[in-house]
């Protein structure tokens, strides 16, 4: 089956189950019942191959729980960071998910058994709460067991149905496009932003590849936003064939999100000890100080979001902030988790940041901040995307690339903004593969091309009120007609003298008609 047919198949088997339960569920609450389940079908089946180890005369599944022993659990838990009975296994509950009485409270009894089968290992802190946003019980499912129980069952069977064979085998990023389109139906009807949380996966791509971009390998990456693990993905599917030597590092605000994040680490048969999410706020209690410096940072932080900023006074003192010598404004963050991840950049890594436009033209504390990276030779490129390549949002937003190991002292802007960028789709626009590469070939090369990118001197830029938007820089290409005046002006008399002779005959006809 192709990446074509499954994105499709996939998308027709959540509208399936959407339709299943419309009414009852909001959209965007909705999207956690078929994302948790997606997972806990993934984990059982991801399990069963585990212990089956390739031996087709065992069918997990069908085991009895009580032939299990203590040493098999135990060793399972160290080695998947976690346990599941056969008889808690998503084939199991789905089988009888239509006619059993007490669905919803069986998955809990099964949620929390997973969870607490952690307890006590290495792997329990990124174990614990997994479930937490799939309620089972929660009133959204219905007033009445019954109406529980039948909508939890659609779900089930409805996932149950997807036929992609092994998880890992597919041609497509289940879970990722299974969010991708549950945030591009609901987002927008839920009144929230999906692109506060998600970032698209071509954009997540090339974002991942400019961090990365020659690095044999890297020690670790971290993401300092890091929304359901996107970009932190898109960076091991760029670094396959490479070396992460430590793993998958990131830190998210929202609890929900935070939760995505791991099942998508999972998911990608991320193993629980060679990734570190942590829940909490990034600006004012970053929890992942102790493992930098990282060779690769990717962000999508929230954009202009409001943050304590001289409200703390503190904060002008920390590491992070101190060198700049100013805070970010307190309505505006986005310097905040700019400064952040340069302060855990290694001295041979990058950062790719996608960053608001605002920040890099505007004044005050801004400025100086600006000021701060281009006088420090931080900054290698500023790339402009093009519009609505984000779910939510129709800005055109620009990435940051940063860089501790420039060999000049040259700024380099690049403009992806025109057609040959992007292609549109339906309401959103899109990079394709042959866009990623014509960015990163203008990134690596850093050659000057007329309207699309060229490098600046730092010291200009200074003159510049080290102004760093690319239109200041890169001149737009004049797509008005060019006109030749003096060709226009024999158009013009040949025109003329048309127009007279016409004149002319005219008035002999009159003439003649008067006569």
């Amino acid at each position: 089956m192709t990446s074509t047919s499954q994105r499709a198949e996939l998308q027709a088997k959540i509208w399936k189950i959407a339709n299943d339960v419309r009414g009852s569920v909001d959209g965007w609450d909705f999207k956690q019942f078929v994302l948790g389940t997606l997972f806990y079908r993934f984990i059982s089946e991801n399990f069963s191959n585990y212990i089956e180890a390739g031996d087709d005369s065992i069918h997990y599944a069908d085991l009895p729980d009580d032939v299990i022993s203590a040493e098999i659990k135990e060793d399972a838990i160290k080695t998947k960071g976690y346990f599941i009975y056969p008889s808690q296994l998503f084939v199991n509950l789905a089988k009888s998910a239509n006619t059993n009485p007490n669905l919803n409270t069986d998955l809990k009894v099964v949620f929390d058994a997973i969870e607490s089968s952690a307890n006590g290992y290495p792997s329990e802190p990124d174990i614990k709460g997994l479930f937490a946003d799939f309620d089972t019980t929660s009133t959204r499912l219905g007033n009445t067991v019954e109406n529980k129980n039948s909508r939890l069952a659609a779900v089930l069977k409805g996932v149950e149905e997807l036929n992609f064979g092994s998880f890992e085998d597919n041609q497509i990023d289940l879970f990722g496009d299974a969010y991708e389109y549950l945030i591009s139906n609901y987002a927008a009807n839920a009144g929230k932003s999906g692109g506060e949380f998600f970032t698209p996966q071509h954009v997540s791509k090339l974002i991942a590849q400019l961090a990365m971009h020659k690095q044999t390998s890297v020690n670790r990456i971290y993401d300092p936003a890091a929304g359901s693990g996107s970009l932190l993905l898109q960076a091991k599917k760029h670094f396959d064939n490479h070396i992460i030597e430590e793993g998958f590092f990131g830190q998210e605000i929202n609890h929900t999100t935070y939760n995505l994040a791991r099942m998508n680490m999972f998911l990608h048969n991320i193993n629980y000890d060679k990734f570190n999410i942590v829940l909490g706020d990034t600006l004012r209690n970053p929890k992942l100080g102790d493992h930098k410096p990282f060779d690769a940072i990717v962000s999508n932080p929230p954009y202009s979001i409001k943050w304590i900023g001289s409200d703390d006074p503190t904060l002008i003192n920390d590491e992070r902030f101190a060198p700049a010598g100013v805070l970010a404004p307190k309505s505006k963050a986005d310097f905040a988790f700019v400064l952040h991840a340069l302060n855990y950049l290694s001295s041979k890594g990058r950062a790719a940041i996608v960053c608001f436009p605002g920040i890099f033209y505007r004044g005050g504390a801004e400025q100086k901040i600006r000021k701060y990276l281009i006088d420090n030779n931080f900054v290698e490129t500023v790339i402009s995307l093009a519009p609505n390549l984000f779910f939510g949002t129709s800005i055109a937003v620009n990435i940051l690339v940063l860089s501790k190991r420039k060999l000049d002292t040259k700024t380099q802007f690049i403009d992806a903004s025109g057609e040959n960028f992007f292609k549109k789709v339906t309401n959103n626009n899109i990079l394709e593969d042959k866009h990623i590469e014509s960015i990163m070939q203008l990134f690596d090369s850093k050659a000057d091309v007329d309207h699309v990118a060229v490098s600046i001197d730092n010291t200009k830029i200074a003159d510049n009120d080290y102004n760093l938007s690319v239109s200041s820089y890169v001149e737009a290409e004049d797509t008005r007609e060019v006109i030749d005046i003096v060709e226009l002006n024999e158009e013009i008399a040949e025109t003329v003298e048309k127009i007279n002779a016409l004149r002319a005959d005219i008035d002999e006809i009159i003439k003649e008609i008067e006569a």
